[in-house]
């Protein structure tokens, strides 16, 4: 069976991808590792190769995981890199993100206020809806390590990507987190939000089946 590679957003786990499914491949989940002292996003995507043992790999990336799969791709020959709800280079984060660069709340305030006092206005933010999501999107803040969100904010801040690999990018019109004017997906999913990989899961999955299916065929 053939492997298809995952990697979740920031703060978030496999959990998020529980509703893409593809027959003929086997799910394989890139798990976050505790970050070292000063490392950059390079060095630590080139750690979570390790983890990749198939050759070049189909990897699909959520979110702040599409950031890192684009990393992981300069280290390691791929097939196709999937964004999902992501950027492509430095130049798809919005500009005003910049201010948390001067004023690093994420730093200074306790990570529980971060996720939880706030997390009505999460919610709004990740365009989450039904309850279901709602207690998925807590218990995946609530599991969140400290040290590997702190950092994983500051490198999502500072991502100086200017090139990229081969890659296919669906991306909400109404995603909150990484606005669409500011990036040029190759599919969008009208009024999809940035949470959409599981309240758009049956539209995504036929537009992921066909760009997943053909490097197959053509492989």
């Amino acid at each position: 069976m053939n492997e298809l590679y995952f990697v979740s957003g920031l703060g978030a786990d496999q959990r998020v991808f529980r509703s893409l499914k593809f027959q003929g491949y086997e799910p394989k989940h890139i798990h976050w590792i505790k970050p070292e002292s000063g490392e950059s996003i390079e060095q630590y995507a080139k750690r979570l190769t390790a983890q990749i043992q198939g050759k070049k790999p189909i990897i699909v990336g959520l979110s702040f995981g599409g950031m890192m799969a684009i990393e992981i791709a300069k280290h390691i020959p791929t097939e196709k890199v999937i964004l999902i709800s992501s950027a492509e280079t430095k130049y798809d984060i919005p500009p005003y993100y910049r201010f948390f660069k001067w004023v690093p709340l994420h730093r200074i305030l306790p990570l529980q206020f971060l996720t939880l006092a706030g997390f009505e206005v999460a919610c709004w933010y990740f365009g989450v809806t039904s309850l279901q999501e709602r207690q998925l999107l807590k218990s995946i803040l609530l599991d969140t390590d400290t040290d590997f969100f702190r950092w994983a904010v500051d490198q999502a801040l500072t991502w100086d990507n200017k090139t990229q690999p081969d890659v296919f990018h669906v991306h909400g019109t109404s995603d909150r987190v990484l606005p669409i004017r500011f990036t040029e997906p190759d599919v969008r999913i009208d009024r999809g939000g940035h949470f959409m990989v599981l309240n758009r899961a049956e539209e995504l999955i036929p537009i992921l089946e066909k760009v997943i299916y053909y490097e197959q065929m053509t492989s």
